[in-house]
C-alpha cells in the first residue's frame, strides 16, 4: 500500500512519525523540515498541486490534523467509492482515528483500526452497515476479488440491509454461516448474486464476480488480436459468462510468440499460460478430438485441454470461428464469509 501522510505541528510529527513506525509500507510524507540544531519545525501548508497528486496516486491519505483541513484539501478531487482512496484523519495527539473517505472499498475503515491499535487510539467508523453490525458487501468484495458488476446495485443493498435480511444466492459452495442481514434465496425483490454468469435472480441483482474462469484458446499462425478479442466474446456471449470472471488464457507453447493471442491478453491485464503437448496429453477427460490439431501439434485439442489445467469443470466446450477456437473452464472456488 502506497500511503502519503500529512502533518501541520510539531505534535502531529510526532504522532505522524508514530504511526508510519507502526506501519511500514511504502509512504510519502509532507511534514517537517530539519533546523541546524536538529529539530523539526512543520512545514507551510503543501499547495493544492500537491494534495491533487497524492489523492490520484495514492491509496490512501492520513492527515494528522483536523477534519477540516483534510476536507478542504481533498474536496476538489473527490469523485466516487470505486476511484477514491482512503482518505483517515487522525488528532495530533494520537488519540482517535476517523475513517473519513472511502471506508469500504478503499479500506478505510480497516486501515483506521489497524492505526487505531497500533498507537493506542480510538478507531471512529460511521459507515452504516458497520455500527449496525450488518454485512459489509462492498468491503467483502474487495477483501474476497469480487467484482462488483453495478455500484447502483450495490447501494440499494446496502440500504436494504440495514432494514431486513437480504437474499444470496450462490453457484459456489458457501463453507460455513452466512453473515448478519444475509439469507439465502433464489427470488425475491433485493438480492446478491456471487456467480460468473450474467442472469440476475433478483429484481434488484448486485452480481459479485470472482475470477474463477479459465479460457482455453487455439488460432491459426498469424491470428490478429481483434480477431482473438471477438471469438472469445461471442464465446462469452453465447454462453451468458461475464468476462471479469476470467482469471487467465491458456494454449500450447507453440503459440507462446502469438503476437495476436499475446496482445489481447496484455490489453486485457488476463495472465497467459502456455504448456506442452505433453501438459496437455496429460489433462483427464472426454475432449472434442481433431486429427489435423493433432497431426499439427501433437495433442487432440488444444483449447479444452488448456483450458482444464487447473480446472475442475469444462463449461463450454470448444467453439470455432474465423481462425479461433474458445473452450472455457471453472477453477474450484468455494465461498466463505467467517
Amino acid at each position: 500500500m502506497k500511503s502519503t501522510l500529512f502533518a501541520y505541528s510539531k505534535n502531529g510529527i510526532k504522532t505522524g512519525r508514530r504511526i508510519m513506525a507502526a506501519l511500514g509500507g511504502e509512504f510519502s510524507a509532507y511534514t517537517v523540515e530539519r533546523l541546524a540544531g536538529g529539530d523539526f519545525l512543520p512545514l507551510q501548508k503543501p499547495a493544492a498541486p500537491v494534495y491533487k497528486e497524492a489523492f490520484s496516486t495514492s491509496d490512501a491519505l492520513l492527515f494528522v490534523s483536523s477534519c477540516g483541513i483534510a476536507v478542504r484539501s481533498i474536496a476538489p478531487y473527490v469523485r466516487n467509492k470505486t476511484q477514491d482512496p482512503a482518505v483517515i484523519v487522525i488528532d495530533e495527539t494520537g488519540r482517535f482515528v476517523i475513517s473519513l473517505l472511502s471506508g469500504h472499498i478503499g479500506g478505510a475503515n480497516k486501515l483506521a483500526e489497524e492505526i487505531a491499535a497500533a498507537i493506542g487510539a480510538v478507531p471512529v467508523i460511521t459507515t452504516a452497515t458497520d455500527v449496525n453490525g450488518r454485512f459489509s458487501v462492498d468491503t467483502w468484495a474487495k477483501n474476497n476479488g469480487f467484482a462488483i458488476a453495478d455500484m447502483q446495485a450495490a447501494k440499494a443493498v446496502s440500504a436494504a440491509i440495514l432494514e431486513a435480511d437480504v437474499l444470496l444466492t450462490s453457484v459456489f459452495p458457501i463453507i460455513g454461516g452466512l453473515p448478519k442481514g444475509v439469507v439465502s434465496g433464489q427470488s425475491g425483490q433485493v438480492g446478491i448474486s456471487l456467480s460468473y454468469l450474467k442472469e440476475a435472480p433478483f429484481g434488484t441483482t448486485l452480481r459479485l464476480i470472482p475470477k474463477c474462469l479459465s479460457v482455453g484458446v487455439g488460432c491459426r499462425r498469424g491470428t490478429g488480436e481483434e480477431t482473438i478479442a471477438r471469438a472469445i466474446a461471442r464465446t462469452f456471449g453465447e454462453n451468458g459468462l461475464d468476462a471479469r470472471a476470467v482469471k487467465r488464457v491458456a494454449s500450447i507453447d507453440l503459440k507462446q510468440d502469438e503476437p495476436g493471442l499475446i496482445s489481447f491478453c496484455e490489453k486485457a491485464g488476463i495472465p497467459l499460460r502456455f504448456y506442452s503437448a505433453e501438459q496437455l496429453n496429460e489433462v483427464e477427460g472426454e475432449f472434442t478430438p481433431s486429427r489435423f490439431v493433432r497431426e499439427t501439434t501433437g495433442v487432440d485439442n488444444v483449447c479444452e485441454r488448456a483450458a482444464m489445467i487447473g480446472a475442475e469443470k469444462l463449461l463450454v466446450k470448444k467453439t470455432a470461428a474465423d481462425g479461433v477456437t474458445v473452450a472455457v473452464a471453472l477453477i474450484k472456488m468455494e465461498v466463505r464469509f467467517e
